[in-house]
């Protein structure tokens, strides 16, 4: 994959001068050309420009004023104002008004070289934070919910205890339990509303690039690494760093991260000397960790670094006191985003989904309420609105055997194949028992065994 030079716009009405820079800097950069503000605007408007190159005194429009131009509606373009004169004033007004740099025509070639090279990696970082800052405002609207359930107000009380320290926290729970929430709790809970919160999921990151985005790279360090890279690390200097499924970290990078726990220092890839940094760190995995100790896939060493605070996330269906408040939650969330006006939901759903299994845990609660606001045109949302599963599912299905474990089985496989049968055929009991084959007197009794008569009038909203 080839890397994508950024684009240079030349600014200035004295052609040689636009040739002059164009030479210099036409072997790393796409070249852009104009000779007056008027005609630099459209290019603006048109061209994904990275960086300017632009004449204080043009004809027209002023270097000044298309630089305030720039900044206020191209904020991203990083601007290199050039003068035939060295005035102190202009060079103070430049940077006032938001230029990376200022020079003179008898510039030395190298020098604007390196400020040219310097201005972009620069924009680079801009980018890179306005796209973190970006990630936290979405997150913003994401909160840790605290449901009347036991479980969730022990861990929020635990949380309370444990926010101001400094101390490493392991978050344990299958996916969907709301660890990354958590997590921001935590970091609010601390007490800096200033301080970076940088979330990582590990198991996302492809296994070749996973050190470069942890620890960062140097310019050069290896193909493609154009310019300097800061890691997360970096980025999460004196706030929270947040590792999801720290059970896919690989072993050689468990290692750096341990020293980087320890001794409070990184070193980038392709880098010589360490850098300092001061994070607190949050760890989460829905990995049994010692059973990775044991197995050889995780260091010991560092399980037991991390594992100082464990908070246990229990899934959804062993505290469904919650669901009611969640869905609430989401129902409210994503009225707002769909400009809905549902007013609730009914209690009678919300007692088939406080029986569901919820293998998903909040985040499949979450697309639910998200699927079913999206589609509705009521008032409420009620029974006949959930997907048939949801009325013939199990709370237990396998965690609370039974003496009738198999019977339970089979009864809930026959009702529903028997419902989306019947669903088939418009709820028609005749049809229904002529596409199964079977006598209309066994359809019935099996109906009547399974209560399938019950499930199938609410579905029909009769």
């Amino acid at each position: 994959m080839s890397h994508k030079p950024k684009t240079v716009l030349i600014v200035d009405d004295d052609e040689g001068m636009r040739d002059t820079l164009t030479a210099i800097l036409k072997r790393e950069y796409r070249i852009l050309r104009v000779s007056t503000g008027e005609a630099a605007l459209p290019v603006l408007n048109r061209e994904d420009v990275d960086l300017m190159l632009l004449d204080v005194r043009l004809p027209g429009i002023s270097g000044f004023e298309v630089l305030r131009i720039v900044k206020e509606n191209y904020s991203l373009v990083e601007v290199l104002m050039i003068s035939a004169i060295n005035e102190i004033e202009t060079a103070v007004q430049a940077m006032k008004h938001g230029a990376y740099h200022y020079v003179t025509k008898d510039f030395d070639y190298d020098q604007l070289r390196s400020l040219v090279r310097n201005a972009s990696e620069r924009q680079d970082l801009n980018r890179q934070v306005l796209t973190l800052s970006a990630q936290v405002a979405d997150q913003t609207e994401r909160e840790f919910i605290v449901g009347p359930s036991k479980m969730t107000r022990d861990i929020v009380d635990l949380v309370h205890k444990v926010a101001k320290l400094s101390a490493t926290v392991l978050i344990l729970g299958e996916s969907g339990t709301g660890k990354e929430l958590l997590a921001r709790l935590i970091h609010r809970e601390a007490g800096d509303p200033d301080a970076p919160f940088i979330a990582v999921n590990l198991a996302a990151i492809p296994r070749e690039l996973a050190e470069s985005a942890l620890f960062g790279h140097e310019r050069g360090a290896f193909t493609g690494a154009h310019r300097q890279q800061l890691g997360k690390f970096e980025l999460a200097s004196n706030g929270t760093l947040f590792l999801d499924e720290i059970g896919d970290l690989r072993l050689d990078l468990q290692a750096k991260l341990l020293r980087a726990i320890q001794e409070g220092e990184i070193e980038r890839v392709g880098g010589t000397k360490p850098i300092k940094t001061e994070f607190r760190l949050i760890a989460a995995t829905n990995v049994d960790l010692e059973k990775a100790v044991k197995e050889g896939r995780f260091r010991e060493d560092l399980f037991y670094r991390i594992n100082v605070i464990p908070i246990k996330l229990p899934p959804l269906r062993e505290r469904t006191d919650d669901v009611p408040q969640l869905a609430e939650f989401f129902l409210r969330r994503y009225n707002t985003r769909f400009r809905k006006r549902i007013q609730g939901i009914t209690e009678s759903t919300m007692a088939v989904l406080k029986k569901y299994w919820w293998p998903g845990n909040i985040r499949e609660l979450e697309n639910l309420i998200e699927r079913l606001v999206a589609v509705s045109d009521k008032d409420y949302i009620s029974d006949e609105d959930l997907p048939l599963e949801f009325h013939f599912a199990q709370l237990e299905p396998l965690g609370a055997p039974t003496d009738s474990l198999f019977e339970d089985a089979t009864n809930t496989f026959e009702r529903n194949f028997i419902l989306r049968a019947l669903e088939k055929c418009g709820w028609n009991v005749t049809g229904t028992s002529e596409y199964l084959g079977i006598p209309l007197s066994t359809l019935k009794y099996k109906m009547d065994k399974l209560d399938v008569r019950q499930i199938a009038k609410r579905l029909r909203g009769a």
